[in-house]
């Protein structure tokens, strides 16, 4: 019998108060207003940022918002690799990153020299690579995918090429379950997700015993076993707004639960917990603040700059993704 928690969980009940801006938020927008600026959000962005930003989405949904936008800066609140694809595949804007130390555990884990050290040892492999990657390595790669699509990208791989996958090995497990095709996984892992263990997943599904769990497949196997659902952050809004249930346990960063209560309103959102602590913050997504949103759009920097070699060879994979992607 799994003990009880030791710490309350975190709970996001239903949003009933309307979004007021704050003052910071009042001059973020009149500075976007000033600058011609789009504010491009993921979803692990913290309240505040996520409140005053056009679009608030995955990383596939943000590529496609990068890729459209007419304004003449993107101000990318993500992290450093979901700044440069913006770069990648809209070079004309100018693209601003918050922090430019928000970088990632799961991109760090898989550097361009090692991969391609290893394609020259292995010429005959097709490249799958996860978008949370370097532009480098999105230039060594045949088709990036997303959480949302990968399964998608993965089948339309043709049948008779061997797929490494890189770099995250806990997707790309899912993945080969889902499509029946053996990968190559490359050994990397998002540092948050692999927190969630069964034994904290237990310890809260006392609390809620009627809630479904709905879990990121950056999660290991053991985890994604015990989900209800397992689906990228997109497609977890989908899952909550037609779900019955009342009460929704979600395994994935914490700032998600933010853009579900905008969503579905009307519906309370649990963090799914590790084992030392109610909610999982992914420390890179929370190094962008809304002090250093509107500090980027008052100064213009720090700005995001990709070689042209590498931003033109790295295009290839991305809109190959984008178009087989499109409905």
């Amino acid at each position: 019998m799994p003990v009880e928690l030791n710490y309350e969980p975190h709970v996001v009940p239903p949003r009933r108060v309307p979004f007021r801006p704050s003052p910071i938020q009042e001059e973020i927008l009149e500075l976007k207003r000033q600058r011609n600026a789009v504010i491009l959000a993921h979803n692990y962005q913290v309240e505040a940022i996520q409140d005053v930003a056009d679009f608030v989405g995955d990383s596939l949904g943000l590529s496609y918002q990068a890729q459209a936008a007419q304004a003449e800066v993107i101000l990318f609140c993500g992290v450093h690799f979901m700044a440069e694809t913006a770069k990648i595949v809209n070079p004309g804007r100018v693209v601003l990153l918050p922090d430019l130390h928000a970088g990632c555990s799961l991109a760090d884990s898989c550097p361009a020299s090692r991969l391609a050290a290893y394609k020259a040892a292995h010429p005959h492999l097709y490249v799958v690579a996860y978008i949370n990657c370097s532009a480098e390595v999105k230039a060594l790669s045949d088709v990036i995918c997303t959480s949302g699509n990968a399964v998608q990208i993965v089948n339309r791989v043709p049948a008779d090429r061997e797929i490494l996958f890189v770099p995250d090995q806990n997707l790309g497990q899912w993945v080969a379950q889902r499509t029946g095709r053996p990968l190559q996984l490359w050994p990397g892992s998002c540092y948050a997700h692999v927190q969630f263990t069964i034994q904290a997943i237990e310890r809260v599904r006392l609390r809620f015993p009627d809630a479904p769990l709905v879990a990121h497949p950056e999660c290991v196997q053991s985890v994604r076993d015990l989900a209800d659902e397992v689906c990228s952050t997109e497609l977890m809004v989908k899952f909550a707004k037609s779900h019955p249930a009342r009460e929704i346990i979600v395994a994935t960063e914490s700032g998600m639960l933010h853009r579900l209560r905008r969503e579905v309103p009307d519906k309370t959102f649990v963090a799914a917990p590790t084992d030392s602590c109610a909610c999982n913050d992914c420390r890179f997504m929370k190094m962008n603040t809304i002090e250093k949103v509107r500090d980027a759009l008052k100064s213009g920097s720090p700005a995001i700059a990709v070689p042209e070699a590498t931003r033109a060879a790295a295009l290839i994979p991305l809109q190959r993704m984008l178009d087989w992607s499109r409905r």
